[in-house]
C-alpha cells in the first residue's frame, strides 16, 4: 500500500483482537462439528495459511487433537487475471479431504470470487463430505452467493475502503487496518 497525506487509516483490529477472535472460530469449527475429527483446515495463501495454523494450534490445544492443516494456491482458478497474463504460483499441499470436512481459511471476504475459485480448486483436489468457510474480516460487497460459516469480524466498509490484514508470520506484526484514499 502507498501512503500518502491523503491516506486515512485506523487500525480495527489489535494484536490482541486478532487471538480472541481465531480462539473463538476454533471454538466455533470444533461446535459445529462435534470436535475436531474428520475435519481438515486448508489456509488460501497468503495469510491464510497462517490463519488456519493458528486455529489448528487452538483447536489442538482444547482438544487434544491434532488438525491436519493444508495450503492452497488459487492462481490458476481465478477469473480476474488478464488474459495472457502468468499469474504468481505459490505451493499447493493438501492432505486427503476425501470425504473429510473441509474448512477453508482466508483473511477477508470480499466479493466472494476467492473463495469460489478455491471450492474448484479444492473439487480438482478430492470431494470432501462438506465446505465450510472460515473468514478473519468480512467486509461485505458480495458479487457471489457465497457466506462464511465463522467469522473473526464483520467490518462494514465502502466500496473506497480497503482493508490490510498483517499477521506476524508474513508482516512482523498483527493488526488489520481500514484504510480509504482522500481526495487531494
Amino acid at each position: 500500500m502507498v501512503e500518502n497525506e491523503a491516506t486515512v487509516r485506523r487500525r480495527i483490529l489489535t494484536d490482541d483482537e486478532i487471538r480472541r477472535a481465531l480462539i473463538r472460530v476454533a471454538h466455533e469449527v470444533m461446535e459445529r462439528n462435534g470436535g475436531v475429527e474428520g475435519v481438515v483446515l486448508v489456509g488460501m495463501h497468503t495469510r491464510g495459511v497462517p490463519i488456519a495454523q493458528r486455529i489448528a494450534g487452538f483447536a489442538q490445544h482444547f482438544e487434544g487433537v491434532e488438525v491436519p492443516v493444508g495450503m492452497l494456491d488459487i492462481g490458476l482458478y481465478r477469473d480476474d487475471v488478464a488474459a495472457g497474463a502468468r499469474p504468481v504460483m505459490r505451493p499447493t499441499s493438501i492432505p486427503d479431504i476425501q470425504g473429510r470436512t473441509v474448512v477453508l481459511v482466508d483473511d477477508v471476504l470480499y466479493t466472494g470470487r476467492t473463495v469460489r475459485a478455491a471450492m474448484d480448486a479444492l473439487t480438482d483436489l478430492g470431494r470432501p463430505s462438506q465446505i465450510q468457510l472460515a473468514i478473519l474480516v468480512d467486509r461485505g460487497h458480495r458479487e457471489l452467493p457465497i457466506r462464511a460459516d465463522y467469522v473473526g469480524k464483520n467490518v462494514p466498509t465502502s466500496l473506497d475502503e480497503q482493508v490490510y490484514v498483517k499477521l506476524v508470520e508474513i508482516d512482523g506484526a498483527d493488526e488489520v487496518i481500514l484504510a480509504r484514499e482522500e481526495e487531494p
